[in-house]
């Protein structure tokens, strides 16, 4: 990977390219599949304040939908994606059995059915500094749940409560997908982690296309988001029909096998995470409800983004620790991808396309 992944944009006009690695080398890749939520399954085993910080986000229809994988369709988008991104867009060039897909990150948001907002979305690598949001000592203390704390770093499995790991798997696993049961949090996790809990918003559609840059740049990362990927398939007509995908496993999902091979364990009603002297269960189970940071996923049209991040948006150079942090004075479409893009139920009831959409 080069010295800088992500360089500072101070213009619109001044894009950074991001191109794959030579196709043999992404061919070789995992496919990373993110995990499905059962929202009856969750409110009967304890997990409702888990649900509800899906839910705080309008990512409901997008966690709980069933995909088939087809892993050769999701390795050919990624060795041909270029990606392009500046302080105003994100954009995903690609091609896929044949055609052409391009799209920026408000039509993703509309492929996926999720929010177009102006909501965090940072994507750091091992830079620790502290903004007006991410503190970096305090988000360690709150998750390592250690006041005694003294220098910011990465924080064990073992050192946190399960609502905090519940969120961690939600982060690792759908937001910034990565393969593995990883014990250890990354600073960017915690980032995210801490915004989930405290009700900030979170422009996931920003936040993938950044990760998706980040995993066709390096050779040690897995592929992303296996089974959203076929909603965008569909979304171009990419013929998927003569093509046999891969069925959900009993691992991909958000329940009981995946949780307890992550040490997460439930007696008499309460979960607990690790075993032995390590064990810890949650003093109170529910997500906090401070009113000082209860902000409510909003339409884009009607959105202050002033009023919850300073104007001054943080973009810096990255290397040895990348960091590409980028805050959208407005939303506003790229003409060049501004058609419109049907809505998951659309997709759902229409037939699927054969061509390219105009």
């Amino acid at each position: 990977m080069k010295e800088t992944f992500f360089a500072s944009s101070d213009s619109e006009k001044d894009e950074i390219e991001i191109k794959a690695l030579p196709i043999d080398l992404i061919w070789r890749k995992r496919v990373i599949r993110s995990k499905i939520v059962r929202e009856s399954w969750m409110i009967e085993h304890g997990l409702r304040n888990v649900m509800e910080v899906i839910k705080r986000r309008k990512w409901e229809s997008l966690f709980k939908r069933r995909e088939l994988i087809h892993v050769d369709a999701v390795k050919e988008f990624y060795a041909k994606l270029t990606m392009s991104h500046n302080r105003k867009k994100d954009v995903a060039r690609s091609k896929v059995r044949g055609v052409e897909i391009m799209f920026d990150h408000l039509k993703l948001a509309s492929i996926l059915g999720v929010p177009k907002n102006n909501g965090i979305c940072e994507y750091i690598k091992e830079v620790w500094e502290e903004s007006k949001y991410t503190k970096p000592l305090e988000i360690t203390r709150k998750f390592a749940n250690d006041d005694a704390i003294m220098e910011a770093r990465r924080v064990k499995s073992v050192e946190m409560k399960p609502f905090q790991k519940f969120i961690h798997f939600l982060v690792m696993k759908n937001v910034v997908a990565c393969f593995g049961k990883r014990d250890t949090t990354s600073y960017m996790d915690l980032i995210y982690m801490d915004h989930l809990i405290a009700r900030r918003l979170v422009n996931l559609p920003r936040v993938m296309m950044r990760h998706m840059s980040y995993v066709i740049s390096v050779k040690d990362h897995e592929l992303p988001y296996g089974e959203w990927l076929t909603m965008i398939f569909k979304a171009f007509g990419v013929p998927l029909v003569d093509k046999k995908g891969e069925e959900p496993k009993r691992t991909d999902y958000f329940e009981e096998t995946f949780l307890t091979m992550c040490k997460l364990t439930r007696e008499n009603g309460v979960w607990w995470l690790g075993s032995g002297e390590n064990r810890r269960s949650d003093d109170e189970i529910e997500a906090p409800t401070e009113n000082v940071h209860e902000e409510e996923v909003k339409d884009q049209n009607d959105f202050d983004w002033e009023a919850v991040i300073d104007e001054a948006a943080v973009q810096g150079e990255s290397g040895t620790g990348e960091k590409f942090y980028d805050v959208e004075d407005e939303v506003q479409e790229s003409p060049e991808v501004n058609e419109e893009v049907p809505s998951v139920a659309e997709q759902a009831s229409a037939p699927q396309k054969k061509t390219t959409p105009s």
